[in-house]
């Protein structure tokens, strides 16, 4: 093969990446609307094998890698900066702290802040109760934890400081597969790089779907309660369609500041919820649970970790935690991004505890006060939350609502909320698709832009009319699995390569770090 074919790709160019992605998505989207039934047989066929060969994956990988940071926090390697020694961060620490509060305030804010924990008061996790109890009640909030906490932000985490090292430190581009040079070298410009962008592109493509279909769930239930509109399949895809126009529109022109303004109103308006929440609710049974809840969950962190499927419980496991933690792997590369975006000139150390603490405690405090109204409600006011949860998942928030004063605002407030979470999410996730798609762009074409904002919306679709929550559920697990094999060895990429950096400047102190010559040579290249 000549030079010339071999030039690697220049920075917003389209490639095989951009290409075969695209051809897959489209055949899966096909698949989907033409063969729905043999589309769920396989991947109900597909989820079993998954995660009973490989269910267990999920809990190790994300417990390392957990464990890895924390080690690495209290390392000598804490101590190193994303970017230049002499980088100092663009964004002070109240107002970082306020944009990673920002990425967490997400559609399962709505979703499950009351689905979940009250879902788990109804049928405790593995049997660790009896149903609609105290100890139900502690149980179903100390497993909400578990699912939104530290595992979760582990995994973006680990993303985040490999994409801010590699991209500020190292010069290289925005790439998940430049993320394997360690190991890899020049072959992350070769096939095998171009096979991890593409395994990228597409956790990150369903992990947005499912999120766009629970979404759709939870406005069309919203605007059933107050507007009497329809709750049913033909409503939700109109929904899609038009937060589809919008987020691509929005990604499209590059509106940020119409962007950052949603965002902060969104942070506001859940704050205010949240106060309104903790003053109108049972304030005094709130806190006492969210005291005991964290302290189980803590005496429990182990245990839950590592709890498989060696003696059943495989069902409850593929509806809960097998679920959310293939979420939060289809996520890593969209909220890495994010993270590294934002944390550029922070040491190690500080974008570790930062990370893994602050939207943890927001996501618990969340789920104790709304997750906790509804218990009460359930256990001491004869309320059936519980009941129209299992109903209809998207019922679960507003349903709680109902119980409390100014209920039609606060309804209307939280259907804004998840209008709000839902454009912004996909906004950001169309660019972070365009990008990976685009030899790492920082500005790709309007274009590529487009198709994956329809795409997005039509994979969302697809999955909702084949079969609903189940059919998202399913699909994000099976997708996420080569993924969650990318992350593992991401991470022992990114081990090698702080190992070897630390080595050298040990051994050198007095001389530039290589890494800060390479850096000072990309900005000159540049």
């Amino acid at each position: 093969m000549s030079r010339q074919l071999q030039r690697p790709l220049r920075t917003g160019e389209l490639g095989s990446v951009f290409w075969t992605s695209i051809g897959v998505a489209a055949v899966f989207v096909a698949w989907a609307a033409l063969f729905t039934e043999n589309l769920n047989r396989v991947t109900a066929a597909s989820l079993n094998w998954v995660t009973t060969s490989f269910g267990w994956s999920y809990l190790v990988v994300t417990l390392g890698i957990l464990i890895f940071l924390v080690f690495l926090a209290f390392s000598p390697a804490g101590g190193i900066r994303l970017g230049k020694d002499t980088d100092r961060p663009e964004f002070s620490t109240p107002a970082w702290i306020a944009m990673l509060l920002g990425a967490v305030m997400g559609i399962g804010l709505v979703s499950y802040g009351v689905a979940e924990p009250i879902s788990h008061l109804a049928a405790p996790p593995h049997g660790l109760a009896e149903p609609n109890t105290h100890e139900a009640a502690v149980r179903a909030l100390q497993y909400s934890y578990f699912d939104w906490g530290l595992h979760a932000w582990a995994v973006f985490a680990v993303f985040g400081l490999a994409i801010a090292y590699s991209t500020y430190r190292k010069g290289r581009r925005p790439l998940v597969s430049q993320l394997f040079t360690p190991i890899l070298g020049n072959r992350v410009n070769g096939p095998a790089g171009k096979a991890i962008d593409i395994l990228a592109v597409f956790a990150t493509l369903f992990g947005t779907a499912t999120s766009l279909g629970l979404g759709a769930l939870q406005i069309n239930n919203g605007m059933g309660r107050l507007f009497g509109v329809p709750v049913n399949s033909v409503a939700q895809v109109v929904i899609i369609a038009a937060i589809t126009v919008v987020f691509t529109l929005s990604a499209v022109t590059g509106i940020n500041k119409g962007i950052k303004v949603l965002s902060y109103t969104s942070s506001t308006l859940a704050v205010v919820m949240f106060v309104f929440m903790l003053i109108v609710g049972p304030t005094v049974f709130l806190i006492n649970l969210y005291i005991e809840s964290i302290g189980v969950w803590a005496g429990d962190f182990f245990r839950m970790s590592l709890q498989g499927t060696a003696f059943g419980g495989l069902a409850w496991m593929q509806l809960w935690t097998y679920f959310m933690l293939a979420w939060w792997v289809s996520w890593g590369a969209f909220v890495g991004v994010f993270l590294a975006r934002i944390s550029r000139g922070r040491t190690i150390r500080g974008f570790i505890m930062g990370v893994l603490t602050v939207p943890s405690l927001a996501f618990f405090t969340w789920f104790a006060v709304f997750g906790g109204a509804a218990i009460h409600v359930d256990l001491f006011e004869g309320g059936d939350v519980a009941r129209q949860t299992a109903a209809d998942f998207g019922n679960a928030f507003f349903a709680t609502l109902e119980h409390f004063p100014l209920s039609g605002i606060t309804s209307g407030i939280a259907v804004l909320l998840a209008v709000i979470f839902f454009v912004t999410s996909a906004d950001s996730n169309t660019y972070v698709l365009g990008s990976m798609t685009s030899n790492g762009s920082l500005a790709p074409p309007r274009s590529v832009l487009v198709l994956w904002g329809i795409l997005t919306g039509v994979t969302a679709v697809a999955l909702m009319l084949a079969g609903g929550l189940s059919a998202l559920q399913n699909t994000v697990i099976v997708t996420s699995l080569p993924f969650l094999a990318i992350i593992a060895c991401l991470a022992v990429s990114f081990a090698k390569e702080l190992a070897s950096d630390v080595r050298h400047e040990t051994k050198n102190p007095t001389e530039p770090s290589r890494t800060s010559v390479q850096k000072e040579k990309a900005d000159a290249a540049h």
